[in-house]
């Protein structure tokens, strides 16, 4: 059951600005319908909404249609998306999976190891190593994060990048936008002027990875073998219906399967919110603490890095993307 869903891409970005206006939807991504549990050999256009409410509840603007273009939708409830960050123990060598953070945060995972040039660095989210955007490159990472009893005692890297978290900027069209469009607009009518001004939002700043690197102050207290699952293979792009896996600082290792692509999805940090797109979904395979692991299909090839969701999703930045974006490669099995 893997069909084309590129097609499905232009429908969904036409339609992708109203429909994330609309209450309670959290984000909107192309994946198999559901019904009654069961997967069905149809694509839509998923819209993930943080409740499921009755139709009567909702305003006519907030419906969500059966179809855009001709295209199915499928409504799936599953909470706000939220970056995970929450509890083990000192390990050296320090191996992918295991607890680790910036002092200014809880605690991560350590996705894995990558590398520019000969040197070698520790891959993980950046609200997990540089504390979302509040890190400065030189800061200490400790390994276990501080929630699991990491010191000053326990810092094995320096924080050496990250790709800034761009947060959605407030509406424009605030009662005091509206009172001056309002006034100028009596001003304008009153000189006889045919032009009108009206108050906008501003645009959505888009992100597409949340992730860093750190560079261990000892190349040797650091092994590319992911707890459980070894060294990578390889890496390839998530696909719709793929099998996953991962192992993370809380979950440990689980598995999953890719249901969407191509997500456009709103995240929740500490009560801020940055929009993230062309990112992949999974199931419930993670919990706060997990963020920062790397997502690998069952061959054993790097996927994606895991950096947000809630308890019936998984939200996924492609690991292609992760890596073009630090300027690094994968350490991989030779």
């Amino acid at each position: 059951m893997v069909a084309d869903w590129r097609p499905l891409a232009q429908v969904k970005a036409a339609h992708l600005p109203r429909l994330l206006t609309r209450r309670h939807v959290v984000g909107v991504g192309i994946g198999y319908k559901t019904k009654g549990g069961q997967v069905l050999d149809v694509l839509s256009v998923v819209v993930s909404v943080e409740r499921k409410v009755p139709a009567a509840q909702l305003a006519p603007s907030d419906l969500i249609p059966p179809t855009l273009d001709g295209i199915p939708t499928d409504v799936v409830e599953t909470g706000r998306f939220r970056a995970f960050q929450d509890p083990t123990r000192r390990y050296r060598p320090a191996p992918p999976g295991v607890s680790i953070g910036h002092p200014l945060v809880t605690a991560g995972t350590f996705g894995c190891v990558v590398r520019r040039g000969e040197t070698l660095f520790i891959l993980s989210n950046n609200h997990v190593l540089a504390a979302t955007n509040r890190g400065r490159p030189g800061d200490r990472i400790r390994q276990p994060g501080p929630v699991d009893g990491g010191t000053v005692a326990d810092e094995i890297a320096e924080l050496v990048a990250f790709v800034p978290i761009r947060f959605d900027e407030e509406p424009a069209t605030c009662p005091w936008a509206e009172r001056l469009a309002r006034w100028l607009n009596a001003i304008l009518e009153w000189i006889g002027s045919s032009h009108r001004l009206q108050a906008v939002r501003q645009p959505v700043a888009l992100n597409e990875v949340d992730a860093a690197i750190a560079r261990p102050f000892n190349p040797a207290d650091v092994t590319p073998a992911i707890l459980t699952i070894g060294i990578p293979k390889g890496v390839a792009a998530p696909a719709l219906g793929m099998e996953v896996q991962k192992f993370g600082r809380t979950t440990g290792y689980t598995r999953g399967r890719i249901l969407q692509v191509d997500v456009t999805a709103r995240i929740d940090y500490d009560g801020r919110r940055a929009t993230f797109h062309r990112q992949a979904m999974a199931g419930a395979m993670s919990a706060p603490g997990d963020s920062g692991s790397a997502i690998l299909d069952l061959n054993g090839r790097l996927v994606g890095l895991l950096f947000a969701g809630s308890e019936t999703t998984t939200l996924i930045n492609p690991m292609e993307r992760v890596l073009q974006a630090l300027g690094v490669e994968a350490v991989v099995e030779a």
